[in-house]
């Protein structure tokens, strides 16, 4: 399962989905399929413009940031936080050590943010090796020597290393939350990534108060062209899709508690 959903996205991503038809409508040219060459030809010119050069990605991204805001204050009290990996570069540490953090490193940095304010929480670092290949250090390996670094003390941390996907984060850490006696933990995660990781902990029946972080829209965004900053629009449209396949796939899976799970 987990190695196809890996090949799925690799193969199922819009750059990846425009060059299959770019080079479906050249087999199909050199075959005198002119019907086929044509069409494959304007899917893949309209997967590139839409990626490129439109701001869907962005207001998808947006519509998934949105479905849980963001509370508009600290909680009064708190006894633990679940932190999901995906904020650290697991190439780059594992080749250089250090602890090299991705667009999504808010979540490590809001975590620590809330672990100073309360010290009497513990943190959950949930996250392994999420890579094909499996050469490379996991997300929680990366994240304790971040924390440490920058002064909380190990014995707050409780380490998942062994979680791929957001799936196994969620019956790993409904495991260690009964044998450190745990519950109603916040969640951190991207705010995007959100309502997927709700809805698979709420089926674990894990106790949680989502807690989104990481937040890749203005929260104004609206359907339209944008020619100035290409590589960004393609990388929204990549994040949104990719979250909805999630979605859809858990849901069919039946691993999470609803197909857009909400408050």
């Amino acid at each position: 399962m987990f190695v196809f959903s890996k090949l799925v996205w690799i193969f199922g991503q819009p750059l990846s989905l425009a060059f299959f038809f770019g080079v479906l409508a050249l087999i199909a040219s050199l075959l005198h399929k002119r019907f086929i060459a044509i069409v494959s030809t304007f899917l893949s010119v309209l997967i590139l413009f839409v990626a490129l050069y439109t701001t869907t990605g962005a207001y998808i991204v947006q519509g998934l940031e949105e479905r849980f805001p963001h509370p508009t204050g600290d909680p009064a009290e708190l006894k633990c936080m679940i932190v999901l990996g995906g904020a650290t570069q697991n190439e780059v540490t594992t080749a250089r050590g250090g602890y090299e953090l991705d667009s999504a490193g808010d979540r490590l940095i809001e975590t620590l943010r809330l672990a100073q304010k309360f010290p009497q929480a513990r943190v959950v670092v949930s996250g392994g090796d999420g890579s094909i290949s499996g050469n490379y250090e996991g997300d929680a390996v990366i994240s304790e020597r971040f924390f440490v670094a920058l002064g909380l003390p190990k014995s707050r941390l409780i380490e998942d290393t062994t979680s791929r996907t957001t799936f196994e984060n969620a019956v790993n850490t409904k495991e260690l939350l009964a044998k450190n006696g745990l519950s109603d933990c916040l969640l951190i995660t991207s705010g995007f990534h959100m309502p997927r990781s709700v809805g698979i902990f709420r089926k674990q029946g894990i106790d949680i108060v989502p807690w989104p972080v990481d937040y890749r829209s203005t929260g104004k965004e609206t359907l339209g062209f944008d020619f100035t900053q290409p590589s960004l629009n393609a990388q929204l449209l990549a994040t949104g899709i990719r979250e909805w396949i999630g979605l859809v796939g858990y849901y069919a899976a039946g691993r999470t508690s609803a197909l857009y799970p909400g408050p």
